[in-house]
């Protein structure tokens, strides 16, 4: 005998009863039901593209590439304009910044970054900054130059806050054996520079 088909009732499947075809059909569409739901598999190279579609990459002085969370790197002033105008594809050339300096850089930015998703403290962050910008002279002053280039306000009032607690309360010969600097004034010129600034002292 045929098995019903189409539209025609089934008098098994009215009684409760199963065929072998009935039965395939629906495990069947069980099959597809359950690929259906299954989350597709995520592969770790969706993973890599997605970072570095976020991530930005910076060029030191001596050509060495640092990869930065793109938030991080766009910190600076400077980064995020070039960002905006070449896109992340290719690399930021920062010629007047040392490798050394711009991984001191990275390091503040990056800290700044977590400190605020992370609602850090004033206290923990101004905690923080001191032990920072406890460097010697040559790595502050060339920090400040970076600062300055890359258009990282907080970090350039920072370093320069730094030198200026340094000079506070010294007369020009203290700040000249703090700093190394080279006396090159004559006696002569230093004691007009001396007269000039006289108001400055009294002050």
């Amino acid at each position: 005998p045929r098995l019903p088909c189409g539209g025609r009732s089934n008098p098994l499947r009215q009684q409760g009863l199963h065929t072998p075809l009935s039965d395939a059909a629906t495990h069947a569409r069980s099959v597809r039901l359950d690929l259906a739901v299954q989350p597709k598999p995520y592969h770790s190279a969706l993973m890599a593209e997605d970072f570095e579609a976020t991530s930005v990459k910076l060029k030191s002085k001596q050509e060495e590439i640092f990869e930065v969370e793109k938030e991080v790197a766009c910190r600076s002033v400077t980064v995020k304009n070039m960002v905006e105008d070449t896109g992340l594809d290719t690399p930021v050339p920062l010629p007047m910044v040392d490798s050394k300096i711009l991984i001191k850089v990275i390091e503040y930015c990056k800290y700044h970054h977590r400190a605020e998703s992370n609602l850090t403290s004033e206290d923990d962050k101004n905690t923080w900054d001191k032990d920072f910008v406890k460097v010697d002279d040559e790595t502050l002053f060339n920090l400040i130059l970076a600062a300055n280039y890359l258009d990282i306000k907080s970090l350039l009032d920072l370093t320069c806050k730094t030198v200026a607690d340094e000079i506070k309360g010294k007369t020009p010969e203290e700040i000249r054996t703090r700093f190394n600097i080279k006396n090159d004034f004559t006696p002569e010129e230093e004691e007009e520079v001396k007269r000039e600034n006289a108001w400055c002292e009294e002050r």
